[in-house]
C-alpha cells in the first residue's frame, strides 16, 4: 500500500509541478526502494513533494488528467480523497479506526458517484435501465443524491475494445420522489462507495430490488 500511495503520489506531483500536458514517461518513473526504511523514506519525500506542487499551483491552471477536468483542482480533490481511502485501509491493516471528516467525506461521497462510478467518456453512452431512482442520504451532512442505473455501451479508442456494462448516472435535482434510499453518515457511506468496511450498517429503506442493483454495481469496483 506505501508502494502504490507513493507511486501515485510521485506521478501527480511530477504533473502538477511540471505541468505536464501528457503522463511521464514510463523510463523516468522512480524504481521501487529495497527496503522498508527506503520506502518510508520515499514515501514521505514525495508526498511532501505533491503538497507542495498543489500548494505552489493555481487551482485553474491546466495539466494532463484521465479525466474531461484538465485542472490542478481535479487532482488536488482526486489525491484528497486517494490518501483518505487508503489512510483507512492502514487503519484496517492494524485494527484502529479513527473518525473521518464529515464534510471531507461528504464530498468523498460526491466524486465517487459523479467522477468514479457516474463518469461517462466522450466515446461512450449511458442508457438508463428506467428502474427508479435511489436516493443516498448523508444523515450528518443532510447532503443527498439522486442516482438511476443503467448501462455504459461504446469503443474504447485506446484498445478497440466494446464496452457494455453496469453503470450509475447523478439525476437531474428536478427528481423529488426516490424509489429507494440509502441513508448512512457521509463517513459510512464514502467507505461503502469505495468498497470499505462501513462502522454502522446502512439504513435501506423502499425498493429492494432496486437497492440490490445498486450494490451490484458498487461491487463492480472502480478502475
Amino acid at each position: 500500500m506505501l508502494w502504490h500511495l507513493a507511486e501515485v503520489q510521485w506521478f501527480w506531483g511530477t504533473i502538477v509541478r511540471q505541468a505536464l500536458q501528457r503522463p511521464p514517461l514510463a523510463e523516468v518513473r522512480p524504481a521501487r526502494p529495497a527496503s522498508r526504511s527506503e520506502l518510508l523514506s520515499f514515501c514521505s519525500a514525495v508526498s511532501a513533494e505533491l503538497v507542495s506542487a498543489l500548494g505552489s499551483a493555481a487551482p485553474q491552471d491546466r495539466v494532463w488528467t484521465w479525466s474531461d477536468d484538465h485542472s490542478v483542482a481535479f487532482v488536488r480533490r482526486r489525491q484528497v480523497h486517494e490518501a483518505l481511502i487508503h489512510r483507512i485501509d492502514a487503519e484496517l491493516t492494524i485494527g484502529l479506526r479513527t473518525s473521518m471528516d464529515a464534510q471531507l467525506s461528504d464530498d468523498g461521497i460526491d466524486e465517487a458517484l459523479c467522477v468514479m462510478y457516474g463518469r461517462v467518456p466522450d466515446w461512450a453512452t449511458f442508457s438508463t435501465n428506467d428502474a427508479g431512482v435511489i436516493r443516498l442520504h448523508a444523515r450528518d451532512n443532510a447532503s443527498t443524491w439522486l442516482v438511476r442505473l443503467g448501462r455504459l455501451t461504446g469503443i474504447d479508442p485506446d484498445d478497440g475494445t466494446a464496452v457494455d456494462e453496469a453503470c450509475l448516472d447523478v439525476a437531474d435535482d428536478s427528481v423529488v420522489n426516490a424509489d429507494a434510499t440509502l441513508t448512512g453518515s457521509a463517513a459510512d457511506l464514502d467507505c461503502w462507495l469505495w468498497r470499505r468496511p462501513t462502522i454502522e450498517t446502512l439504513r435501506r429503506a423502499g425498493d429492494n430490488r432496486l437497492l440490490d442493483q445498486l450494490e451490484m454495481v458498487i461491487g463492480l469496483g472502480i478502475d
